[in-house]
């Protein structure tokens, strides 16, 4: 399966269980809205007809509408006389039992004598519990001499516990949102992983096969009969054959040391170097198309001989890879405080600012229209990199496309009196 199809699917998915996810918030919003239009209007009805029984019972005339709703869960009835707690418990209970009110209720009685509410009572229709409650924050209002109050304290627990398995669904949708999201995302971690491996073996296997290539074309012609008479031609191929195995020694403890840096166990041997004399010999098989200038007073510094020559033997094959037809490579060293810097400057094609991070990442390759094809592993500049920091040191780039790149290693010295 490709990568546009999987990426195709992964969006698909993702829109089917958003929506999925938004349906189930929509209906349990809906849900709570209607539960909380049933209570108000269940709640309105038996306010009502507790204000109509105790009408009847003290001989006044009920007005047309004597329940009004001063808050979400707060509300007031007229009764246009004076009220018994006794009668109004029971006439309460029972209204709220008629019309399926299951719930904790605080009642308080407006005093227009002391302009207070007075008997505050804690009630329930769901059992006979009567717990007294204060009463001094209730809202009061001056457009009734007698009326009561009825509050509903634990509202939000009562409408939630009605719609608790529309609350699991949407929690299992959430669970089931999340593990999908993380079984994709190790999918497609192993697919890419699956991809870079893929990758390295090709470029590897291309990579050994030119120098496997070499040995065994020279080995055919050191095994002639007629070599033996030719001292020069034999020495020629005899260097060739070493210089290939340094090469292919060179790429395999290179794929090695980058094993071990990530492990934090690669082992550096470091001795007192002459960068100068060290740099000349690097540039030798490269025939002077790389320019050495020597600025630098004191060229000492302590660095693990092989691996420097491959992290500057990787940057100039680098320059030189990414520059057109006629390159325009050079290393500078000179002195800058207390270090020695390793300039390797060319004038080839750049590297674009959102890239000039990800190329120190391992394996990978800048997708510059057909310079992608250049050979190679897809690790050295991923090598420099864990070189440089097992080396404690500091690596700069500076690059602009179209115009070049320059990479400096900063290296401090020791400083002698």
């Amino acid at each position: 399966m490709s990568r546009r199809t999987i990426q195709a699917l992964t969006v698909f998915s993702a829109l089917l269980i958003i929506g999925v996810v938004i349906t189930q918030i929509f209906w349990v919003k809906q849900a709570l809205d209607l539960r909380h239009r049933q209570f108000n209007q269940n709640a309105h009805v038996a306010l009502q007809d507790v204000a109509a029984k105790l009408a009847q019972v003290n001989g006044v005339m009920q007005t047309s509408n004597p329940v009004e709703q001063l808050s979400p869960e707060y509300f007031l009835v007229n009764t246009n006389s004076t009220t018994q707690p006794e009668l109004l418990e029971v006439f309460i209970k029972e209204s709220f039992q008629k019309y399926k009110l299951i719930a904790d209720f605080d009642v308080g009685i407006y005093d227009c004598t002391t302009n207070r509410m007075r008997y505050g009572m804690s009630l329930s229709t769901k059992n006979n519990a009567k717990i007294p409650t204060p009463t001094s924050n209730w809202i009061k209002t001056d457009k009734y001499p007698y009326y009561f109050g009825v509050r509903f304290p634990e509202q939000e627990t009562y409408f939630a516990g009605s719609i608790n398995r529309a609350i699991w669904s949407s929690v299992l949708v959430l669970v089931a949102v999340s593990l999908f999201a993380y079984a994709l995302f190790v999918i497609l971690r192993q697919k890419q992983l699956s991809e870079v491996q893929r990758d390295f073996v090709n470029n590897m296997t291309h990579e050994l096969q030119t120098p496997i290539s070499t040995i065994r074309i020279a080995a055919d012609v050191l095994n002639s009969d007629n070599i033996v008479t030719q001292p020069a031609r034999h020495k020629r191929y005899v260097q060739i054959v070493q210089d290939e195995i340094l090469r292919l020694q060179g790429q395999v403890e290179m794929v090695l040391s980058m094993a071990k840096a990530e492990r934090n166990v690669l082992t550096l041997q470091k001795e007192q170097i002459n960068v100068g004399e060290m740099i000349k010999s690097v540039l030798l098989p490269f025939e002077n198309k790389v320019k050495f200038k020597d600025q630098a007073e004191n060229q000492i510094i302590e660095a693990d001989p092989f691996h420097l020559r491959c992290v500057i033997n990787n940057l100039v094959d680098n320059a030189l890879k990414y520059s057109d037809d006629a390159p325009e490579v050079e290393i500078d060293i000179y002195n800058k405080g207390k270090c020695l810097v390793i300039a390797v400057r060319d004038h080839g094609i750049g590297i674009a600012p959102e890239y000039q991070k990800k190329i120190f990442n391992q394996f990978f390759r800048i997708p510059y229209g057909d310079v992608h094809n250049v050979k190679g592993f897809g690790i050295g500049l991923s090598y420099v990199k864990q070189i440089v920091r097992a080396h404690r040191w500091k690596l700069e780039l500076e690059s602009t496309l179209g115009k070049g790149s320059t990479f400096r290693i900063n290296i401090p010295q020791k400083q002698h009196a």
